[in-house]
């Protein structure tokens, strides 16, 4: 198993993963993204990250059945697993930490 530094792009697919189970494949992913954040990004990115997060045991996947609409092809379905689901757990927590560290104080804003 690879190193289990999680990264930001790395997270946001992760959290999204875990948003559409389970229909959870490459394209859905990358649609999502778009949809909730404003951010395009292209299937490859996508694709690349999912091979690294399913390395890093954040992930396993399975072929879904052919369809007629792909001709034929499959979907590989991704879903959290539960070393993925601590990973973000513990990122959410360490962001936390040091937000609650942030002063109160205005930085010049009314």
């Amino acid at each position: 198993m690879k190193g289990t530094y999680l990264g930001e792009f790395e997270e946001l697919v992760l959290l999204t993963v875990g948003a559409l189970y389970p229909e959870a494949y490459g394209v859905a992913v990358m649609d999502e993204i778009k949809n909730e954040t404003g951010r395009s990004v292209n299937i490859s990115a996508i694709h690349s990250a999912l091979r690294r997060l399913d390395e890093k045991g954040f992930v396993k996947s399975e072929m879904g059945g052919a369809t007629n609409e792909r001709g034929g092809r499959r979907k590989r379905y991704f879903e959290l697993t539960s070393f993925g689901k601590k990973a973000l757990d513990d990122a959410q927590s360490l962001r936390m930490k040091l937000y609650n560290r942030i002063p109160d104080i205005s930085f010049g804003q009314n």
